[in-house]
């Protein structure tokens, strides 16, 4: 590129870099993800380097900061708060070791290592020990007085242990879970959400109402410190401000080599997910002070610093379309279509939207520039549009009003967010996924029916309902694609043992919307059959204890279609459990006792130790009340238990729960709760 090219350029990239920072660190509301302004600023600082004589003092490759909050006064920062050069792979921080090599004369360096926080920088002044002045980063040579709303922040001690005048730096985050909820009572309340929690954090801290700041949850960690005397490292630093009372994060460390830096980074990348907060990166230090006094700084950053950067979890990127795919229970679930984006070291191209409420609430428009987020494993979802960037060619999303499978009719019940097609059974995508949740472990346990197997029965018309499955022969299943005769001998095993699976088992299997396993299990308790189930009204359905009209109305309605009373004698043709176990239920060793588990349990799965007082006669229960006989809490239990102290039930734990049962006919061998 040419002078003339080169300069014209730079001069659009520096501008659009600022109308960015201004957006980004004062209104908290960007436009554009951190991956496209890396990209950006990455191109402004090469085109520098490649004309050296177009580098201006005003670039923004030459401050370390953003723009000012022109509404807070502002504060002369005594050492400027730099900004990281970044790194992004083992490559450049391989070429950032041999630049300072070179400039120290081939000495080598320890490294202080810690999480790149993603929240706002923040520098707090104490005198004697105490809080006199909070500033943000700002430019980096001049930041806001955010003092009053710093005070706010329970985290940040108004008085050091000991009477010092010092300068903290640190970064001022919101928790992640802090986060989705403050965005939620935003979207009840009508409000813009939030990106993610570093805007959130940087809108909270820049109120000019201190007390609208004491309402958001704020917090913070301290990563330095300008001004303490008696250190000769930045490891040592950081020990001495947890000793003055500042937080600070606990697994820093300090490690002898660039290796020991790389297996920190990516040992702290596997553990990113879990963490309750929000990181991008890793900070690197050299730790020795000397050291860093030898390299100093070169513009905007110092040599002896560089943040490794992980691949960012939000993007934005364009909404091409939205599709709807049908669920096993007939939901109607809409589906984000996308141009492709890389989103945490993924390529996503769909996002789950859950459903139209959710549209409606984010106010998406087919067209629009979103913001999409992707954390570790969990599904890529749709964070908000960024309006600004509309053009006037997005349109509104309306939803199909029949399926679009089988061409049925649509229904939205009242009260519940998701609509669905009422073709039940007739419909290929229920038939499918009702077909794999038949099979499930915790529903009839037919091992070898997995996705594949599934879609290929329906596929071939081989299955038309659930209960077609015990209706397959060898020759039917050696006619499909992959099926060999152990294969096909496997899979009519598993059919055949699943016929001794219980009566609940069953009930759960079927797929009822709304019908869990305890809801099934209450469900066979209460009424002992499958066809005085079928029979009951839906007035005799919410008299059964824990059951809501939502869930009566839901069971009645599938009883009432007639092609699924259909299955129901196929079934029962099956030869199925299709009736409770009335003499267990009436004379077991637990018969009378309703026992209700809550929390996390360490050597019985929750749905296992509910199915264990079934077998012995009691009743298990999902709510408490005065007639509940034991409370069973395991780890992280939650209100349950606060209620069965207040009622006055019994509350046992886990080991007291298996030592009751131990030995009892139909329980367990012994206390280490091993299955007879």
């Amino acid at each position: 590129m040419n002078s003339t090219a080169a300069a014209t350029r730079i001069a659009q990239l520096r501008k659009e870099i600022e109308a960015h920072d201004y957006r980004y660190y004062v209104l908290a509301q960007p436009t554009v993800s951190d991956a496209e302004y890396d990209a950006l600023f990455r191109e402004l600082l090469g085109l520098e380097a490649a004309h050296p004589e177009l580098v201006s003092p005003e670039s923004p490759t030459q401050r370390p900061g953003g723009a000012l909050e022109t509404s807070f006064s502002p504060v002369r920062h005594a050492v400027p708060m730099l900004s990281l050069a970044n790194a992004f792979d083992l490559a450049s921080l391989e070429a950032w070791e041999v630049r300072n090599a070179k400039i120290a004369e081939g000495r080598r360096f320890s490294y202080a290592v810690e999480p790149k926080i993603d929240g706002l920088a923040i520098s707090l002044r104490y005198v004697g020990g105490v809080l006199a002045q909070a500033a943000t980063r700002g430019d980096g040579l001049t930041g806001e007085d955010v003092t009053l709303n710093i005070r706010t922040i329970v985290e940040i001690p108004e008085r050091l242990s000991e009477s010092l005048d010092l300068e903290v730096r640190g970064e001022v985050y919101m928790a992640t879970a802090d986060f989705e909820a403050l965005n939620l009572k935003r979207s009840e309340a009508g409000e813009p959400l939030f990106a993610n929690p570093r805007n959130a954090a940087a809108g909270s801290l820049r109120q000019q109402d201190p007390r609208v700041t004491r309402s958001r949850p704020l917090r913070f960690w301290a990563y330095g410190a300008v001004g303490l005397a008696g250190v000769e490292a930045h490891h040592e630093a950081l020990d001495v401000l947890v000793r003055l009372g500042l937080p600070v994060w606990p697994d820093r460390a300090v490690v002898p080599d660039l290796a020991a830096v790389w297996r920190y980074c990516e040992q702290l990348g596997e553990r990113r997910p879990t963490l309750p907060f929000e990181i991008d990166g890793v900070v690197v230090k050299v730790d020795a002070l000397r050291d860093q006094a030898d390299l100093g700084a070169v513009g905007r950053e110092p040599r002896w610093a560089i943040a490794f950067k992980y691949p960012p979890t939000q993007a934005t990127t364009r909404l091409l379309d939205i599709r709807v795919s049908v669920g096993r229970t007939g939901t109607l679930n809409p589906v984000a279509i996308l141009e492709p984006v890389v989103v945490g070291g993924v390529t996503v191209s769909r996002a789950t939207l859950h459903n139209e409420e959710e549209i409606a609430r984010k106010g998406l428009l087919i067209g629009d520039v979103v913001v999409v987020q992707r954390a570790g494993d969990v599904i890529p979802q749709v964070v908000k549009p960024i309006t600004e960037r509309r053009t006037g060619a997005e349109r509104a999303f309306e939803f199909p009003t029949s399926c679009p499978e089988c061409g049925s009719a649509v229904i939205k019940p009242e009260g519940l967010a998701m609509r669905y097609c009422t073709g039940g059974a007739v419909c290929r995508a229920q038939l499918v996924e009702g077909l794999k949740h038949f099979a499930s472990r915790r529903a009839m346990d037919i091992e070898h029916l997995g996705a594949k197997v599934a879609e290929a029965l329906v596929e071939t018309q081989l299955v038309r309902d659930l209960a077609d499955i015990y209706a397959l022969s060898r020759a039917d299943l050696l006619g499909l694609e992959r099926f060999a005769d152990r294969s096909a001998d496997n899979l009519l095993v598993a059919v055949e043992a699943s016929k001794q699976r219980p009566f609940a088992a069953v009930l759960f299997a079927l797929g009822i919307h709304e019908v869990g396993e305890q809801t099934a299990r209450v469900l066979a308790s209460h009424f002992g059959s499958i066809e005085r189930l079928a029979d009951a009204s839906v007035e005799a359905l919410m008299a059964v204890p824990g059951l809501g009209p939502v869930v009566s109305r839901s069971v009645h309605d599938y009883f009432a279609e007639p092609h699924n009373r259909a299955v129901i004698q196929k079934l029962r043709a099956a030869c199925l459990q299709l009736e409770a176990d009335v003499q267990a239920s009436v004379e077991g060793p637990l018969a009378g006792e309703t026992w209700v588990f809550t929390g996390r349990m360490a050597r019985l799965a929750r749905p296992e130790a509910e199915a264990l007082v079934v077998r012995l006669g009691g009743k298990a229960s999902g709510s408490v009340s005065k007639a509940t006989t034991f409370v069973v809490v395991g780890e992280e239990a939650g209100s349950k238990r606060e209620k069965a102290l207040k009622l006055g039930v019994p509350v046992l734990t886990e080991e007291e729960f298996l030592a009751r049962v131990s030995g009892l006919p139909g329980g367990l061998v012994g206390a280490e709760g091993q299955q007879p």
